[in-house]
């Protein structure tokens, strides 16, 4: 038996789910992709997929088993890779983890220039804000703000991105402007209600919602409220900035075609927020992989771009 290859044949039909989309896929004759799974599974002593008339799926020892023959490909091919030097000829699949706001507005819209690059390399992308398990999830990499939540992780800092607070023309002309942070909280004399509403952000992971922050000079100022319309995704926060259902923080590159075409305004002027350090984390074990360091290379360029000016 072959091992590498039923490893390699294994690994595709857990991704396509079926025997004759992998044979296709690898331009084998499909009674050698069924023999190849027999021979691994009999080499193994387990069952690694289950078989019905309709479908194909992989059972709890094939899960775990896929997992580690899926990294183990990525890494021989890696080896490859840095031995030949083939830098241009980079090849296999490259899983990129991105939260929403940054892979629409910035990342996917330069992603051509990087096919154009490496364009015999698979790229996919999880774009979710939803932190990734970089192990049981498969990631090879994740772009992600704020501090790193495992000590084993490698970080490469990519951009430190500015923040505005703002709200849309209608919602200003219908509430008024802020005059200070404090404001974003206060009632009404009469009648107790809410002089403004949030449009908050919290958490996909825990729901927690996130504080809105302002700083000037040595003076800090934390604002949680119930908000009324909140969001747990970047793109879709923006998207209630923009339809005039709160006052709330996001990044200032996303809010800017709509700062400059008038839709947002910015209040709280006098006021900021410290920039957002935005990095590429991955493994500590996957650190000279060709196809990773191509790839932080590549972002680093694009986003560098979008730097808070210092």
């Amino acid at each position: 038996m072959d091992q590498l290859l039923a490893l390699k044949v294994f690994v595709r039909i857990a991704e396509t789910g079926g025997f004759s989309r992998a044979a296709d896929s690898m331009n084998i004759p499909r009674p050698t992709v069924t023999k190849l799974v027999q021979d691994l599974e009999q080499h193994l002593g387990a069952r690694l997929l289950q078989r019905t008339t309709r479908r194909v799926s992989v059972t709890a020892d094939g899960s775990a088993y896929y997992e580690r023959a899926k990294r183990l490909i990525a890494e021989l091919e890696d080896m490859d890779q840095l031995a030949s030097g083939a830098r241009a000829q980079l090849r296999g699949r490259l899983r990129v983890d991105v939260g929403s706001v940054l892979a629409n507005r910035i990342l996917i819209p330069a992603l051509p220039q990087f096919r154009q690059r490496y364009p015999d390399l698979q790229l996919e992308l999880g774009v979710s804000d939803r932190p990734a398990d970089l192990i049981s999830d498969g990631v090879d990499c994740v772009i992600r703000g704020g501090d790193l939540p495992d000590s084993t992780l490698v970080a490469r800092r990519l951009v430190d991105l500015e923040w505005v607070t703002c709200a849309s023309k209608d919602y200003l002309a219908a509430h008024g402007q802020p005059r200070h942070p404090d404001d974003l909280v206060a009632r009404h004399p009469e009648g107790g209600a809410p002089m403004h509403s949030l449009a908050g952000y919290f958490s996909s992971l825990s729901g927690r919602a996130f504080a809105l922050e302002f700083r000037k000079g040595s003076e800090r100022v934390l604002v949680k409220a119930d908000e009324a319309t909140s969001a747990n995704e970047s793109t879709a926060h923006l998207n209630v900035l923009v339809h005039g259902l709160g006052i709330g923080q996001t990044f200032r590159f996303a809010a800017a075609p709509y700062l400059a075409d008038g839709t947002l305004q910015e209040v709280l002027t006098d006021w900021s927020r410290p920039a957002h350090t935005i990095r590429l984390v991955y493994p500590s074990n996957r650190q000279l992989s060709a196809k990773i360091r191509a790839f932080a290379d590549w972002a680093a360029e694009i986003f560098q771009s979008y730097s808070k000016p210092k």
